[in-house]
């Protein structure tokens, strides 16, 4: 195991160049900025109308590209140009942008046409392909983000107040829907199920749970068993944060290690400031914390 993360290849050469392939929102920011602490050579391909400017202008002219979804072709003679040897896969794509809003290559639509299913799990998982196929290897999204990770026990410095018994109806529920690929998280009440989350996403199936007015409602997120950590990583940050406390959830249970939270300080102590507990809970075994 890499000193640098728990997430890296063993071996991992310290020397080689590395990519960046940026999506939306402040994942791809905060990658960045741990491969750099590290001091690690880094270059950025931009994902057009979804890499933010920010991360971008963060980037001197020599060590960034601009592609378009679909653009496979041209995305792989980039990796190739920056003499790419790991790459890493940050950041959200919106699905309109996905799954119709492409102009494909000849590339793409050889991959797209390969698939007997096309979902953003498959559609990813070919464009890896594609990348390892081309002698680079991608990283665990999780590599060098360590630190940012969801901890094990409680991380917000108030009182337990859900019950661990319903707390261990959710997780059981989480896994369940994780397992039959229908979504990340769900919203329980004292052993009711209010929400399961599907294509709409987190904070929508949390505003819809929270549509509910009553108390100690628990939120649970965790990644399904055969996850693919090389391009989705399940993120919670001030937004979800946000969302919970306007939709009157008293309680976050995350999974160890399988979690992002980005901003994670700021999180935890908006979090406790608002009374919202944050635990993180053994996705591995029955434990609860």
């Amino acid at each position: 195991m890499s000193i640098l993360s728990r997430f890296l290849p063993n071996p991992f050469i310290e020397g080689a160049p590395i990519t960046l392939i940026s999506g939306r929102g402040s994942y791809p920011r905060l990658t960045a900025k741990r491969i750099r602490e590290a001091g690690l050579d880094l270059n950025l391909i931009a994902l057009k109308g979804e890499t933010p400017e920010d991360v971008w202008e963060d980037f001197p002219d020599e060590k960034r590209r601009l592609v378009k979804i679909g653009q496979i072709g041209r995305l792989v003679k980039s990796l190739h140009k920056f003499k790419t040897r790991y790459v890493v896969m940050v950041g959200q794509i919106q699905p309109r942008r996905l799954f119709g809003d492409i102009q494909p290559d000849l590339r793409a639509i050889k991959i797209l046409a390969s698939l007997k299913e096309k979902n953003a799990a498959t559609i990813f998982g070919a464009i890896v392909n594609e990348i390892e196929g081309a002698g680079c290897t991608v990283l665990d999204a999780r590599a060098f983000i360590d630190q940012d990770l969801a901890d094990a026990g409680k991380m917000t410095k108030i009182k337990q107040s859900c019950d661990s018994e319903h707390l261990a109806h959710g997780i059981h529920i989480a896994r369940e829907s994780a397992r039959l690929h229908i979504g990340q998280g769900v919203l329980v009440r004292k052993g009711t199920v209010l929400a399961v989350e599907a294509f709409e996403g987190t904070d929508d199936m949390l505003k819809r749970g929270g549509g509910f007015k009553t108390d100690q409602k628990i939120f649970v997120k965790i990644p399904h068993p055969d996850h693919d950590f090389r391009f989705d990583v399940p993120v919670f940050g001030i937004r979800t944060l946000k969302t919970m406390i306007e939709s009157g959830i008293t309680t976050a249970a995350l999974a160890t290690d399988q979690t992002v939270i980005l901003d994670k300080e700021a999180v935890l102590q908006e979090a406790t400031k608002a009374g919202v507990e944050i635990l993180g809970f053994n996705p591995g075994t029955e434990n609860i914390l």
